[in-house]
């Protein structure tokens, strides 16, 4: 019995490392390819929101961290910098809409730094079906109503849901979620108007803040 326990103990224990150097080959394997897509999937999103025409640098290596209240939480938020030849034209910042109905909404902001909202996506969200999810571009184009769009310092009155007197239409049933994304679309707006005269002060994309 005692012979037999001990057996079966040593062929779990031999599948066990089998298994775990199977795995290993497996993620090594991949893991270049499961970057490079990662890599083609983020350029593709970042193009939705900061036109690739205008602009001639690595948008994806030009990365740095940002924390700012004005970005919904204090996390470090990522921000991709655009420039055409040594000019900066624009950036993609990362930012948090945390008063969406259903909790916070991840977006991704386009903008000059003049104050023209260039793009918007909607990252992650956890919306009602229906209702809030109109914010995402595969139910609704309605996030491409920022495009072209200029917020005119923080008391433009026009950069608002047409409910609180502005310019954007809100959902049918649904005010609170459109609310938060042009609220979070205008805060992250004018912050990327201040950013180049800090750009050199923000530390880079994978170094400690």
């Amino acid at each position: 019995m005692i012979d037999a326990i001990r057996k079966n103990a040593v062929t779990l224990a031999a599948f066990a490392v089998i298994t775990t150097g199977l795995t290993a080959v497996v993620n090594s394997v991949t893991k270049p390819t499961v970057a490079h897509q990662t890599q083609l999937q983020q350029k593709a999103l970042l193009d939705q929101v900061v036109p690739p025409e205008i602009y001639d640098n690595n948008i994806q290596q030009a990365c740095y961290q940002v924390t700012n209240a004005a970005l919904g939480n204090d996390k470090p938020h990522a921000l991709y910098v655009a420039r055409k030849g040594e000019q900066l034209v624009a950036a993609a910042l990362e930012t948090t809409a945390p008063d969406g109905y259903s909790g916070a909404i991840q977006m991704l902001v386009g903008a000059d730094f003049h104050g023209k909202v260039l793009g918007v996506r909607v990252v992650e969200h956890h919306e009602t079906p229906g209702l809030g999810d109109k914010i995402e571009l595969r139910i609704s184009n309605w996030i491409n109503s920022f495009s072209g769009k200029v917020v005119h310092g923080p008391d433009d009155k026009a950069f608002a849901v047409k409910k609180d007197g502005g310019d954007f239409d809100q959902f049918t049933g649904a005010t609170i979620t459109p609310r938060a994304v042009v609220n979070a679309t205008k805060r992250a707006t004018l912050l990327i108007e201040t950013l180049p005269a800090k750009l050199d002060s923000l530390p880079e994309c994978g170094e400690t803040p």
